[in-house]
């Protein structure tokens, strides 16, 4: 059967899903279809579940701050009733957002979607044929070539762990790593990251990733760097992994967490002339890819931004407008702050201490350790350090990097004064609730 649209997305996902709105919306009259779970991965087996077991994890912490303080016994977390909680938010995300879409007129396709030529796609035994079609289709775990591969489990097998195991590994060192090495230590588990080399996550600033290490190795996780694991075993208790120099090491779990990989191998790119790499689907300025008829949006870019949730939404915005002829100006990014919600959390936004450290006619780097300020000190924090890339000429800042507990929120408010051009003078004469995270903020930028 054929049908014909003005639009038609593939991938359900937060810019698949934002994108088919704003259109239908619009006017425009819209098919969407999604090849998994409805809704995609961030509120089904990415940020949104993540967060719930992150939240359990903030708990603990803050008792094994104060312990000794007024507290007198840690809590300890009941994993299946933790899974239990997490579900009551995952569980009905597929049909919602299935129905969401229909309720708003949308169409809804249930297969893995194919060119067959520049104005048309096939989904099972279904023709779409439209105007324009956005490739809004994600991105997957991505799985190291070694012997024993198939033995892996992924980030979408460890946010439905029925039970935590007594022994769990993480190879690779990324951010997923470092947020489930926390969750999962805190669950009780012996916890071991292993990584090639001796940069885990390398996007960030190293003295302050080696600070994240030593809190964590302080509760008990493992770090292996310099061990490029070349084979995984299978035994009757788990899984033995090895190198070539002599490494070895039993474990219940093995995960993978060496990145994520665009979805782009079932579309037949080739044939309908989309360029990409392994990255992803390259698009210009306005989104578009190679060929004029076809735009992609969200993590199946192949794009310096960071791959995160608001960044997706940020550019379904813009091709609804784009796409409803209310822009025809490019896409302009903004300052995009990124967190690693391990323990302690780590995050940074804009221009980073590397680049800083490149350009130092350019920028003057503040270096800040608050942990004896009243907010952490308060609540017993081992540590809370922060840089602030400032602007040599203007005095405006232009990047920050934050490790405490409170990394998360600090990071939106240097968001804030990165993207508003707050001067130091205009925040001082701002008068914040006190004593609170956000009434520190003065001190950090002056």
């Amino acid at each position: 059967m054929k049908n014909t649209y003005d639009v038609v997305v593939i991938g359900s996902g937060v810019a698949g899903k934002s994108t088919a709105f704003g259109l239908a919306s619009a006017g425009k009259k819209v098919a969407i279809v999604e090849a998994d779970l409805w809704g995609g991965t961030c509120p089904n087996r990415g940020c949104d579940p993540k967060k719930v077991l992150v939240s359990a994890v903030e708990v603990r912490n803050k008792a094994m701050h104060l312990m000794g303080k007024g507290i007198t016994k840690v809590p300890e977390i009941d994993w299946p009733d933790l899974m239990a909680f997490k579900k009551t938010f995952t569980d009905p995300v597929p049909e919602q957002s299935k129905e969401s879409l229909k309720s708003a007129g949308i169409e809804t396709y249930t297969g893995t979607a194919k060119f067959v030529d520049q104005l048309t796609i096939q989904v099972n035994d279904d023709l779409l044929e439209a105007d324009r079609f956005v490739i809004a289709t994600g991105a997957r775990p991505n799985l190291l070539d070694i012997t024993g591969y198939e033995h892996f489990l992924t980030s979408d097998d460890f946010l439905s762990l029925p039970e935590m195991p007594d022994t769990v590994t993480f190879i690779g060192a990324g951010y997923i790593a470092f947020e489930f090495a926390a969750i999962a230590n805190a669950a009780g588990a012996d916890v071991h990251v292993i990584q090639h080399n001796n940069q885990p996550l390398r996007e960030y600033d190293q003295e302050f990733v080696k600070e994240v290490m030593t809190q964590l190795e302080a509760k008990g996780v493992t770090f292996h760097l310099n061990t490029g694991v070349t084979k995984i075993e299978k035994q009757s208790t788990g899984y033995v992994l090895t190198d070539n120099n002599g490494f070895q090491l039993a474990t219940n779990l093995v995960f993978g967490t060496t990145g994520r990989i665009p979805n782009t191998d079932n579309l037949n790119l080739d044939k309908v002339k989309v360029e990409y790499d392994k990255r992803g689907v390259k698009v210009d300025n306005r989104l578009q890819t190679s060929n004029p008829s076809i735009f992609a949006i969200g993590d199946v870019l192949s794009k310096e931004q960071p791959k995160l949730t608001p960044v997706s939404s940020l550019e379904a915005s813009y091709l609804v407008s784009l796409l409803t002829e209310k822009t025809t100006e490019p896409l302009s990014y903004p300052s995009v702050p990124s967190i690693v919600f391990s323990s302690p959390k780590l995050a940074q936004v804009g221009v980073t201490v590397e680049e800083a450290k490149n350009n130092k006619n350019k920028y003057d780097i503040s270096d800040l350790d608050a942990t004896t300020w009243f907010s952490y000190r308060r609540t017993n924090e081992p540590v809370s350090k922060a840089k602030m890339i400032i602007d040599k000429e203007s005095g405006l800042l232009m990047g920050a990097t934050c490790l405490n507990d409170e990394a998360d929120e600090l990071i939106n408010y240097f968001s804030l004064l990165i993207d508003r051009k707050i001067t130091a003078t205009d925040l001082a004469d701002m008068v914040f609730a006190y004593p609170a995270i956000a009434s520190d903020i003065p001190y950090f930028y002056s």
